[in-house]
């Protein structure tokens, strides 16, 4: 049985549907839009700017990565971490800080400098939601890496180290011990995006870090395995943490996933989506580039933060342009937000290790990650017996001028039910992002309110991908 009130539940997965003919999960891609921002108008930015985090905090957004002048592959003393702003997730301008002075100015929108490497490599910032937290406490953000560099900021151990800031901008350590200890994570490896958020259902942190997976060949000195993996761990109050738990990805194969970038979807936060930076390290497309490997971006979901439905499709793929075929491109940023009524924003990296390395804005519909799609030639789907609570059912959903949806509501052994069987649903076709479903009675279904039902879908060559009833 599943009870889901008046949740908005997406199809990104299988757990509303009980069977199906002729209707696959169908992934859809972002729609590439404008540049964000282009990484070479600031000097102290460059070609290899990386791990990317847009922040949405009340109408206005932020985005945090890391600038590195340099291509050198050891040096991190010049890294920073930066900062940008907008008031649409669409117009991006750097903000004037004076924080820092770096390259002989303090004219920049630097909130991190060279000082604080190694945190500044990977800085990744969360707004912290758990009840309770203190305004000057509410940004937090982790940073650092599970090897043996150090810097006079950290003289106290190997790991991760918290960071804490009243208002996104200015920033303290939470302490000169690492905020996630490498007794916790006991792994040596290269560093990597790690993203952290509280989970209110579970009264907890879920943090998600990069390890390492064995695949058969002999294992690299220093490290746990050959594949870069996801981690899980967790934490009632940011002081201590279980130890790590490897993601479980069913039969999906061993493929090196760089970063994570897991969130709660923003409009269904009990599902946890994420977009794998997917590297392809013994491949080289283009020949005259310095450095080795391929990448895209793929998605994942989550009902428990642990299981992940991963698609082995890509999500994000490097396209038409040449220099997204080189190298670390197509790494998708951590956040994806509502930016219209009817549109989703995500953002992604473009040119790595180019003079036009840059973030680039896309789109998605709402809740248009994946859809219960059939074909023209039709198909069905019934879900598992479930309760609402509500008075209508809304679907977003798209078909084509000839195609069509209709929804039957069944008792819990799958008998329909007088009024609202498949013949008393005229066809829904259009393009909608919430639509109410008639019967030959009307919409209301308030009567049949915390019963056990059945949803049975007919749809031809069109598109379901939500549903909720309210």
């Amino acid at each position: 049985m599943r009870d889901i009130g008046s949740r908005l539940e997406l199809f990104v997965d299988d757990w509303l549907i009980s069977h199906r003919q002729g209707v696959d999960l169908k992934l859809h891609s972002p729609q590439p839009k404008e540049i964000a921002l282009n990484f070479a108008d600031a000097p102290w930015e460059g070609d290899v700017c990386f791990y990317v985090t847009v922040l949405r905090d009340g109408g206005a957004y932020r985005a945090y990565y890391r600038g590195k002048p340099t291509t050198t592959p050891d040096g991190t003393d010049d890294e920073v971490t930066c900062t940008a702003e907008s008031q649409d997730g669409i117009h991006w301008t750097r903000p004037n800080l004076g924080l820092y002075e770096v390259m002989g100015t303090r004219a920049n929108n630097v909130i991190l400098d060279g000082s604080w490497v190694p945190a500044t490599h990977n800085f990744c910032p969360f707004i912290d939601t758990r009840p309770g937290t203190p305004d000057s406490k509410r940004f937090k953000a982790v940073g650092g890496m599970f090897d043996t560099r150090h810097t006079a900021n950290f003289q106290h151990g190997v790991g991760v180290f918290g960071f804490v800031s009243t208002d996104g901008l200015h920033w303290r350590p939470i302490s000169e011990k690492p905020f996630i200890p490498h007794e916790v994570y006991p792994f040596r490896t290269d560093v990597a995006q790690n993203s952290i958020f509280w989970v209110e259902s579970e009264q907890r942190y879920y943090c998600y870090i990069r390890t390492w997976q064995p695949d058969g060949r002999p294992v690299r000195e220093g490290m746990s395995g050959n594949i870069r993996w996801i981690a899980r761990i967790t934490s009632p109050d940011l002081v201590h943490w279980t130890s790590y738990e490897m993601l479980d990805f069913g039969d999906a194969p061993l493929e090196h996933l760089y970063t994570n970038q897991i969130h709660p979807y923003v409009r269904a936060p009990h599902i946890y989506i994420g977009f794998p930076f997917r590297f392809l390290p013994e491949r080289k497309p283009v020949p005259e580039h310095p450095a080795m490997g391929v990448a895209d971006g793929v998605f994942m979901t989550s009902r428990d933060g642990l299981h992940f439905h991963r698609w082995l499709e890509a999500f994000l793929r490097p396209g038409r342009d040449q220099n997204n075929w080189t190298d670390r491109n197509m790494h998708m940023a951590l956040g994806v937000w509502q930016s219209a009524p009817d549109e989703l924003s995500c953002y992604w990296l473009e040119n790595y290790r180019h003079p036009t390395c840059r973030l680039r804005r896309g789109t998605l519909r709402l809740d248009g990650f994946v859809s219960a799609h059939a074909g023209s030639a039709g198909g069905e789907f019934t879900t598992h017996p479930l309760t609402f609570s509500g008075k209508e059912l809304v679907l977003n959903y798209a078909t084509s001028a000839a195609g069509s949806v209709r929804v039957e509501i069944q008792d819990a052994e799958g008998h329909e039910l007088p009024g609202h069987a498949l013949a008393d649903c005229p066809e829904m076709y259009g393009d909608q992002i919430e639509q109410a479903v008639s019967w030959a009675a009307g919409s209301d279904v308030s009567r049949l309110a915390g019963q056990p039902v059945r949803l049975r879908f007919a749809l031809k060559d069109a598109d379901v991908f939500s549903l909720r009833f309210r």
